[in-house]
């Protein structure tokens, strides 16, 4: 298993999963290096993207690890990158949402993310924002 930052190379591969962003907008996260790509043998796998919420809170905006390779613990192994990646570039929290039905939601309580509040976007479900205080021992 390796975790890198995503190169231009994976625009095909993120862009194919990842429908959330335009391709402009895919394009500037990797030139900000703002997602990082889980590889198996070689093989991208699964990714991480995040933001700067408030321009000062790394905020994990998408997970994801192709479904073939789920319960591995490589979406684990993706978090906990990031979080020792944000705490070395000084940040001491991290923050991310999730849909109230998804399983991602037990994913984060289980990694110490603290529900701290939560939000209907438009018309669509509960949003549930998450946090995590990162220290230098965990």
């Amino acid at each position: 298993m390796k975790i890198r930052h995503a190169l231009e190379k994976d625009i095909d591969f993120l862009k194919e999963k990842d429908r959330h962003l335009t391709y402009e907008t895919l394009c500037e996260c990797i030139s900000q290096r703002r997602i990082y790509i889980l590889e198996i043998n070689e093989r991208s796998v699964g990714w991480l993207r995040y933001n700067l919420f408030w321009d000062n809170t790394p905020f994990m905006n998408l997970l994801y690890v192709l479904e073939e390779y789920r319960g591995n613990g490589y979406g684990s192994q993706l978090v906990k990158f990031f979080e020792r990646q944000m705490l070395n570039q000084g940040f001491d929290i991290v923050m991310t949402s999730t849909l109230v039905h998804e399983t991602a939601l037990p994913f984060y309580l289980k990694h110490n993310y603290k529900v701290v509040g939560g939000f209907h976007p438009n018309t669509e479900e509960y949003e549930i924002l998450l946090q995590k205080k990162l220290n230098a021992g965990g």
